[in-house]
């Protein structure tokens, strides 16, 4: 079975394996999350089980075949052009399919990855330049001073703000926002985030991926490769073509406020240009409308001008909440409802 074995060029840390066992010692004294899932990778099962991050709902445990995760490990590298001995940064925790692809990919086509702590600035420390790595959207953030050290970055576990977006134009690091989910062993399509030659960039879906769009005009995924079943989204779409789309926003956070219908995240959008802290919108209970639009700020209470933030009526917040610090999830997304339980509405 090809995943009871690694890539003749797979290095961790700078360091060469000749045997299963070998990796398996090294990974042991090195990191209990990343044996742990060495150990469960080379034994005999033909899947393994992965949770989800919990940030859209309660966390699960899904199934994955071992073959699918190495067919999504070889579309990312066709895509991106990653060969052998490309060499990486794994920043992400592994407990989690992201990380674990990051492995699965260096494992597979013969990268040599380097492993740091998976904080919120994790090129803090690094001198060395690498070609590949992954991040989240804080992690990014935090990396700017150091970014020109990572070739091609993907960002993924939440959406890039415009401000963050604006920041990142100019780099020679080529900056990609995917979009995936556990279900689909990471990303299935990607977007650029800098540097384009058209304006505006639209995701587009990766090898052996075909998309289209349900009653709901949300997102259908058809990924043989990476899936048995068809992956029915919560993600509002609009169509570019058969290989590109436009993320409109999700289904299930739709705010009815005295029935117009609003989405979260084309607003969050628009006040993204005006607000430099972390922030979101959600819709509360309001006697009147059915539910009212607030704005939750993260930090101390402070002035927040939305005046030329291109808001309809119906898109200006009619509260705005500050929290001292938002709740997370282990892979720094926000947790938008555990999040509103902090305020007193």
């Amino acid at each position: 079975m090809e995943q009871n074995r690694f890539h003749r060029n797979f290095k961790l840390n700078s360091k060469s394996f000749t045997s299963v066992d070998e990796l398996l010692v090294y990974a042991h004294n090195f990191s209990d999350e990343i044996y742990q899932f060495l150990e469960i990778w080379f034994s005999q099962e033909d899947f393994i089980y992965v949770k989800t991050s919990g940030s859209t709902g309660i966390p699960k445990e899904i199934k994955l075949l071992k073959v699918q995760m190495i067919n999504s490990a070889f579309a990312t590298g066709k895509y991106f052009g990653l060969l052998e001995n490309t060499s990486a940064l794994l920043c992400l925790p592994t407990a989690y399919i992201a990380g674990k692809m990051m492995l699965v990919r260096a494992l597979v086509l013969g990268w040599q990855l380097d492993v740091v702590d998976a904080g919120s600035n994790p090129l803090k420390n690094i001198e060395k330049k690498y070609d590949f790595s992954a991040m989240v959207p804080l992690q990014l953030e935090n990396s700017l001073k150091s970014l020109h050290l990572i070739k091609t970055l993907i960002v993924g576990g939440g959406v890039v703000s415009n401000q963050l977006q604006g920041k990142l134009q100019g780099f020679s690091t080529t900056i990609f926002a995917t979009y995936g989910m556990t279900e689909t062993i990471t990303h299935i399509a990607v977007k650029k985030l800098n540097n384009f030659m058209i304006i505006p960039s639209f995701y587009e879906v990766l090898p052996n991926v075909e998309i289209y769009k349900d009653v709901r005009n949300c997102l259908v995924i058809n990924a043989p490769k990476v899936s048995n079943e068809l992956v029915f989204t919560n993600d509002i779409v609009h169509l570019i073509s058969d290989t590109q789309f436009e993320w409109l926003g999700r289904f299930d956070t739709i705010i009815n406020s005295g029935g117009v219908k609003l989405h979260p995240e084309k607003i969050e959008e628009k006040l993204s240009k005006k607000i430099t802290s972390r922030f979101f919108v959600a819709g509360v209970s309001d006697e009147k409308l059915g539910e009212k639009l607030v704005l939750i700020v993260e930090g101390k209470s402070q002035p927040v001008e939305i005046n030329n933030a291109n808001l309809s009526k119906f898109e200006i917040p009619k509260e705005i909440y500050f929290v001292n610090k938002f709740v997370e999830t282990e892979t720094k997304k926000i947790q938008r409802n555990k999040t509103l339980d902090l305020i007193k509405l």
